[in-house]
């Protein structure tokens, strides 16, 4: 009998709701909960990232649209900005505030979703951050006017030398689409440390653009999580090549970035002919010296409809590590590992599910001296693959992918589900040297534990036991790690659950 982590610790919690767990029962649990299912590897935490695992020590500052820029200028590390609800017209200039290790600045407002403090944008970028670490901005509304104004909704300004360990969390930035070029979130100095996550971002010219064009302002070791970003012009998302790494400026000299549990979707708004572009693009690490090992991690994400017909889902190139993703194209190709200011590097696409009418995973260009490996994916494509080293994938037509999976021609949030049906034929071996390299290589898209038994980003075949997938931010996926907050209770509630 299978019994996946989640479901498990929920029914013996739902059964003992009436006793008193005593801190040694409460150890005994999570040692049994370890045996039954191994734990996984090491699973970065947004906190890893953005430094700021603690609760601010220092001050708690009430503002309000009156008086808030004001305040703004007072704040040293530690201390909380609290926002009050209502509309702000000057926006947010962040110049030289400066948090420190495990003592970040926190700017929010009340949590409420849609974010109660809304900032409209005005002549400059609604979040404009120059020279500024250690700083943690959530629960706002960055509201871009319309194509009246091209600002972007959070900036790291070219006039700066740098902007580091900066979170951005539970942020609804919309309507920042003047043009393309109008963008939601974007970086312009050397960037690290980013953690960009839990946000819905939607009709924008691009939704993030991380980096320069010109190889230059790099962004390193970042965190791209939980997002939705959606209708974009161009891209949801990019991430730019790099030519160098700014170690001079404490950058870490390598690291890696991790794109995980987000939706990617252009279905509406797209541009066409020489502006369209892919959902997610990412560009090669320095090609020598600091970050040349880097890599990027692009797991459990779902990728959604690119309407340009000519543009992928997702483009890669140098060191990508592509895993446990769903894509869904009516429009053309799924995934393209290809040349642009490189060439691909080292690449593993593993344990996907792609249900396209253009090609499924591609590779060309691919460096003599490194592999391109494709391995283990669910692929239901026109071709299903081309090139790169293919081994353990099964693979037919689109118009075959209701024999294998529960329902791939529905529209998210109206019954679309990837989960292969009672008796796919899915349930095959795959080779699973190296993957252990990666962190949560041993989680399917759902986040339940994964052998080597399945093929494609999901474990088990009938109900679909996870995520009904939509257009939406997703819920977070449950770890299996679990632990007592050291107090003896008779609820839930004194339990917690580690999360990504």
């Amino acid at each position: 009998m299978t019994i996946t982590h989640h479901r498990f610790g929920a029914r013996i919690l739902a059964g003992h709701r009436n006793r008193r767990f005593s801190a040694r029962a409460v150890s005994w649990l999570g040692l049994a909960l370890a045996w039954l299912v191994p734990l996984p590897a090491h699973t970065t935490s947004a906190a890893e990232i953005g430094g700021c695992s603690t609760p601010p020590q220092g001050q708690v500052v009430a503002a309000d649209p009156a008086n808030y820029l004001s305040q703004l200028a007072g704040l040293d590390a530690g201390d909380t900005l609290q926002l009050a609800a209502g509309t702000y017209t000057s926006g947010l200039p962040i110049n030289g505030l400066l948090g420190d290790p495990e003592n970040c600045i926190f700017i929010e407002g009340p949590e409420a979703w849609p974010p109660a403090a809304r900032f409209v944008a005005t002549s400059n970028n609604t979040i404009n951050i120059i020279d500024s670490r250690y700083l943690v901005f959530r629960n706002l509304e960055l509201d871009g006017s319309g194509d009246t104004l091209s600002v972007d909704g959070v900036k790291l300004s070219g006039d700066a030398t740098f902007g580091h360990h900066i979170t951005l969390e539970n942020l609804y930035i919309h309507d920042h689409d003047f043009q393309q070029g109008t963008v939601g979130i974007s970086t312009k100095a050397p960037a690290w440390n980013w953690v960009i996550r839990n946000n819905l971002i939607e009709n924008c010219g691009t939704g993030l653009y991380l980096g320069n064009s010109n190889g230059e302002e790099e962004f390193v070791n970042g965190l791209i999580e939980y997002n939705a970003i959606l209708d974009t012009v161009g891209y949801n998302a990019q991430i730019k090549h790099q030519n160098g790494r700014s170690t001079g400026l404490g950058m870490p000299a390598s690291g890696q970035t991790i794109v995980r549990y987000n939706v990617f979707s252009k279905a509406a708004n797209s541009s066409s002919g020489g502006n369209s572009r892919p959902n997610l693009l990412v560009g090669h690490w320095p090609l020598s010296g600091d970050g040349a090992d880097d890599d990027y991690l692009i797991y459990g994400n779902f990728f959604y409809q690119n309407e340009t017909t000519v543009e992928p889902l997702f483009q890669g190139e140098g060191n990508v590590i592509f895993y446990d993703n769903l894509l869904v194209n009516d429009f053309g190709d799924a995934v393209r590992f290809q040349a642009h200011n490189d060439v691909p590097r080292r690449i593993r696409a593993f344990q996907n599910t792609v249900v396209a009418t253009g090609v499924g995973i591609h590779v060309s260009s691919g460096h003599g001296s490194f592999s391109q490996q494709v391995t283990g994916n669910a692929l239901f494509a026109a071709p299903p693959t081309s090139g790169g080293a293919l081994l353990d994938n099964s693979t037919d037509t689109r118009a075959n992918a209701d024999l294998y999976l529960q329902a791939p021609f529905a529209a998210p949030g109206a019954g679309l589900d990837l989960y292969p049906l009672a008796g796919s034929g899915l349930d095959l071996t795959v080779d699973s040297t190296g993957l252990a390299t990666w962190e949560d290589w041993d989680r399917d898209f759902n986040g339940d534990p994964r052998g080597t038994d399945f093929r494609g980003a999901y474990v088990g075949e009938g109900a679909n036991p996870g995520w009904t997938l939509d257009l939406v931010r997703r819920p977070e996926v449950l770890s299996v790690s679990l632990f007592a907050d050291g107090f003896e209770s008779g609820t839930t509630g004194a339990w917690s659950a580690s999360t990504p």
